[in-house]
């Protein structure tokens, strides 16, 4: 489960690693790090999955400057993720190669043909769709915080979760 819990003193945190405390910086890293690794699981190949999240660190350091607070910081570090996650695959993608080939044969045997599939699937969902079930599944967010964060009603997130829901059910069909 990925962690709720709110972070005490996290805006003097944010601050003291804004100036340089590697402190402060490993604090909010050990906070963030079930965060940013189960948003990447979902995403990425298994043998990919430790150095795209290192990439997003990497990333965190380099911009925390940027950082003005105008949101909360774990939805600037949710876009700094995803925005990794795009940069791994503009890499990693050739343009004459079909995207079934950048899902290799994971190294964990749990990782199934239905699991790739899947991902596969959740690939070609509309954003909306893929942000709603990463929220919900990856980040185990509640409805209610769902809607607050996407700043909609509570029976909307549901229902968008509904739909993205049965959208990814008709796309694994279709490959079956």
């Amino acid at each position: 489960m990925v962690s709720r819990r709110t972070l005490p003193n996290e805006e003097e945190l944010i601050k003291s690693a804004q100036q340089g405390s590697l402190d402060a910086f490993a604090v909010l890293y050990e906070h963030y790090l079930p965060l940013v690794f189960s948003r990447v699981r979902y995403l990425v190949p298994e043998d990919d999955l430790e150095d795209v999240t290192q990439d997003v660190f990497i990333a965190t350091m380099r911009s925390l400057k940027t950082f003005r607070g105008e949101a909360k910081f774990s939805t600037w570090l949710r876009v700094l993720t995803s925005r990794q996650i795009a940069e791994y695959y503009r890499r990693r993608r050739h343009p004459e190669a079909p995207l079934a080939e950048n899902f290799h044969a994971p190294s964990d045997p749990r990782m199934t043909e239905e699991a790739i599939l899947l991902r596969q699937a959740f690939r070609r969902l509309p954003k909306k769709y893929q942000e709603i079930l990463l929220l919900r599944f990856a980040e185990e967010m509640p409805f209610l915080e769902i809607a607050s964060l996407k700043n909609c009603t509570l029976e909307a997130s549901k229902s968008l979760f509904r739909r993205a829901v049965h959208a990814l059910s008709k796309l694994v069909a279709s490959n079956e």
